[in-house]
C-alpha cells in the first residue's frame, strides 16, 4: 500500500483489519453493494470470520472511475464525509453508523471508512416512497439534528452550501439538464414550470445567499430516502459526502419535496410539525421564516431533481420510475407552494 492505509477492496488483508478493528480477523470476504449505491465512490460489504470481530461491516474506498474521483474532489466530497465521522458524529445524538476506522491521504484524496452494516433496518426507496408514520420519523429526527447544530460556529472545514463549486455546478448541471428532461418528461412539465425554470440558473447566486444566510445549521445535504434507515423507533442516516452548512430547511424541503407520494406530503402540516419540534428543543425561530425559506429551499432542489434525471438510464424501468418520482413530486410541490413566484 502506498497509503496507510488500504484504497480498494483488493488491498484490504486480514493483518490490517485486525489492527484497526483490535480483534484478530482471520479470514473476510467482500461483496460490492446494489446498483446504484456509492456512485462518486466504492460500497462494499465485508463479511468477517474471526475472535471478537464484528460479522459484517461497510467499506467505503475512492471510486475506481477516475471522472467521478474528480467530481467527488471538486466539491470534496470524501472530505466532507470523513470530516463528519471523525468529528460531527460524535457530537449529535442522530443516528448514524459507527465508524470502526477512518483514514484520508490529502495528497491523492484517497480514503477508507470501516463502518457498521445497518442491514437490520429497513432500508428507504425512492420509488415507493414512505408511510406517514415514517414521514414523521423523519421530520422529528431532522429537528433534533438541526436543533443540536443551529447557529454553529463549529467545523469550519464544512463550508456553506452556497461555495462556487456549488453554485457554478448547480447553474451548469441545470441549464444543460433541463431541456433534456423536457424531452424526456414532457408530461410533467407545467405551463409554469415551461416558462420560468429556464431562468433559474440566473436567479442561482442570490437564491443560494439567501439560504444559506444565518442562521444555519448542519446539512446532511442527500436527505432522500435512499439514505434513509427505518428502525421500529428511530431513523439512521448514511452517506454523508454533501454534508454542509446551511438553512435548516434545506434537509427538509429536500426530503419533503421529493421523497413521500402526494398523498403522504399532503397528510399534514409538515413544516409546521418540524418547527414545533425545532421549538421544543429550545430554538428561538419564527414559523414564517421557517415557512419562507422552506420555499426557497423547495426551488432550488428542482437543480438536483433536474440534473439527476437528465442522466439516469430510461431504458431501466427503476431507472424511468425514478425520474417520474423525483422529477414529478419536485414539480408538484414548487406548484402547491407557488415557489416559481421567487423567480423574477
Amino acid at each position: 500500500m502506498k497509503t496507510p492505509f488500504p484504497i480498494s477492496p483488493e488491498e484490504l488483508t486480514t493483518d490490517w483489519l485486525s489492527v484497526v478493528l483490535d480483534c484478530q480477523v482471520d479470514a473476510f470476504s467482500v461483496k460490492p453493494l446494489g446498483e446504484g449505491v456509492g456512485i462518486l465512490g466504492l460500497v462494499t460489504r465485508v463479511t468477517l470470520e474471526g475472535e471478537a470481530c464484528p460479522k459484517t461491516l461497510i467499506a467505503k474506498f475512492q471510486s475506481p472511475v477516475a471522472d467521478n474521483r474528480a467530481v467527488a474532489g471538486l466539491y470534496q466530497m470524501y472530505e466532507r464525509e470523513i470530516t463528519f465521522y471523525t468529528e460531527i458524529a460524535p457530537t449529535l445524538s442522530i443516528r448514524a453508523p459507527s465508524c470502526f476506522h477512518a483514514g484520508y491521504d490529502p495528497a491523492s484524496r484517497a480514503f477508507v471508512l470501516l463502518l457498521e452494516d445497518l442491514d437490520q433496518y429497513e432500508i428507504g426507496d425512492q420509488v415507493a416512497g414512505c408511510s406517514i408514520e415514517q414521514c414523521e420519523q423523519v421530520v422529528k429526527a431532522l429537528a433534533k439534528f438541526h436543533a443540536e447544530t443551529f447557529k454553529t460556529t463549529a467545523f469550519p472545514s464544512i463550508e456553506r452550501h452556497n461555495n462556487e463549486a456549488q453554485v457554478t455546478g448547480m447553474q451548469a448541471g441545470f441549464s444543460a439538464g433541463w431541456p433534456v428532461v423536457k424531452t424526456l418528461f414532457p408530461e410533467l412539465i407545467s405551463e409554469q414550470a415551461e416558462r420560468l425554470a429556464v431562468r433559474l440558473p440566473d436567479q442561482l447566486p442570490a437564491l443560494l445567499d439567501t439560504i444559506t444566510a444565518d442562521p444555519i445549521c448542519i446539512s446532511h445535504g442527500d436527505m432522500r430516502l435512499d439514505n434513509i434507515f427505518f428502525g421500529a423507533d428511530h431513523i439512521a442516516l448514511v452517506d454523508f459526502q454533501a454534508v454542509s452548512k446551511s438553512a435548516p430547511e434545506h434537509d427538509l424541503a429536500y426530503f419533503l419535496t421529493q421523497s413521500p407520494s402526494d398523498a403522504v406530503r399532503n397528510a399534514r402540516d409538515w413544516v409546521a410539525l418540524y418547527h414545533a419540534e425545532l421549538t421544543k428543543l429550545g430554538v428561538d425561530y419564527p414559523l414564517e421564516d421557517c415557512r419562507r425559506r422552506f420555499t426557497q429551499c423547495a426551488l432550488y432542489f428542482l437543480c438536483y431533481a433536474v440534473v439527476i434525471c437528465s442522466a439516469l438510464d430510461l431504458a431501466n424501468e427503476r431507472g424511468r420510475a425514478l425520474g417520474e418520482t423525483l422529477l414529478g413530486n419536485s414539480l408538484r410541490s414548487i406548484d402547491a407552494l407557488d415557489a416559481f413566484d421567487l423567480i423574477t
